[in-house]
Formats: structure tokens, sequence, C-alpha cells
């Protein structure tokens, strides 16, 4: 079954079959869209919906995450451009997009991603690349001239997943890093008592008192968003359905 996924997920790119799925952001104190996170799919002819922790994991070992990466970057900030064109109010809508740690450590990263703005003329400022805290954590020395290149360009920098990694607080002083998504287990954990509460509290603190932006990530219910309004938390990415 692994070399049948693989061999198909070659010819999946090819073909150009892998989709993306737009999950959306939102401003919490006034309930406006504020972008969208752009997530890789893949239907399988055969198979049906492969879940993207079974073919990414394939993509990178393989080495066909950079392809994957390039492709669906491409068609998401293509799409937002689309979305811009047909209405005034959507000119500020925001993308974000995961890169893998194969992506962080390629050598070409900042020309890749500066290829991608200038064939579908999205605006720099208005994309971030998402980094969870490990593969950071990992790459950062190889990787802090392409970071700061990107951020020279406009490029917005977020460390996804934040607070079950292992970053380093005088890492996260000092790195180009514009905004911090807590991970969606701490935002489902406020509903069952104090300490997630706690904890998603001193997320913000931190990010806020370090001149970060925060987003809460996975809301699922009318309850979780009260509580992070009570919290004075700016940004909310809603879960997809």
């Amino acid at each position: 079954r692994r070399v049948r996924l693989e061999s198909d997920l070659r010819q999946a790119l090819i073909d150009g079959q892998l989709e993306v799925a737009y999950q959306p952001m939102y401003n919490l104190a006034s309930g406006g869209l504020r972008g969208f996170e752009a997530l890789a799919r893949w239907r399988h002819p055969l198979l049906g919906e492969i879940a993207p922790t079974t073919f990414i994991p394939i993509a990178e070992e393989t080495g066909l995450i950079i392809e994957l990466t390039d492709q669906l970057m491409m068609r998401a900030c293509k799409q937002v451009k689309t979305w811009q064109r047909r209405s005034p109010s959507t000119t500020d809508l925001k993308l974000q997009f995961n890169l893998s740690s194969n992506d962080l450590a390629h050598s070409a990263l900042a020309e890749r991603i500066e290829h991608v703005l200038v064939s579908s003329q999205l605006e720099a400022r208005l994309l971030t690349l998402e980094l969870t805290e490990n593969i950071l954590m990992e790459r950062v020395e190889g990787a802090m001239p392409a970071l700061e290149t990107l951020r020279r360009i406009g490029v917005s920098l977020a460390i996804d997943d934040f607070g079950t990694g292992y970053s380093s607080l005088s890492y996260l002083s000092t790195l180009p890093i514009d905004s911090l998504k807590i991970d969606r287990s701490f935002v489902h954990g406020m509903k069952d008592g104090v300490k997630d509460i706690e904890i998603v509290r001193g997320i913000i603190s931190l990010g806020t008192s370090l001149g970060k932006s925060i987003v809460a990530e996975g809301i699922e219910s009318n309850s979780q968003l009260g509580q992070l309004r009570e919290l004075c938390l700016e940004r909310a990415q809603v879960h997809e359905r």
C-alpha cells in the first residue's frame, strides 16, 4: 500500500489531482473574515479521501513535498487573488500556508516563495507561512537567512501548534516571527476546566508581551468563542467540517 500510494502521489501531482481546502479565519471582535489557511487534500480516484497524515509524510520522505508545496501554494495564492478581483471587500484577505521541514531546509526557499508571489500577483503582505515549533527549532540556524529574506519582502511568519513543542523562549524573542497559533488541543480542553484556560491565557500574555499576533485554531462552539473573547483574543480559526 505504501509503495502504491507513493506511485499514485507522483501521478497525482502530474495530473493536478491534489486540492486545496480553505479554513476560514475571523476577527473575534468584529466577526469579520480575515482570511484562510490553505490545507492540502487528496481525493484518490479509487481509494477515496487520503488523509494528509498519510500522504504528507510520504511526500516528505520521497522529496515530493517541494513540488507539492509549490503547486498548492501557487493554486491557493491565485485563488485568493481571484476572490480579491471579484469584490473590493476581499482586498485584504490573508492566506496562511504550512511549510514542512524539507521546505525550510531547501536552499531556494525564498526564491520559490518569491516566484509564487510574482506569478500569482498576490501581495507579499497577504501571505503568512506557518511552521511548527519542532520544525522551526530543528532548522532555525540554517533557515534564518531565508526567513529574514522573506520577512524583508513582506511575507509574515507564524509558529503553528504553539504550546505542543519545545520552543526556546530566548529564540522566540529574537526569531523573525509575527504570530503564534494556539494549538487546538488547548482550545478544546477549555470546556473541561481551568487548566487549559490558564494555558491559553498564558500564551496570549506571552505573545502579546513579545509583540506577536495570537490566533486560536480549531474553534468548534459558541462557548469556546465566548471564552476566547473574554481572554481578549484577537483572531480565531474555525474548525473545518
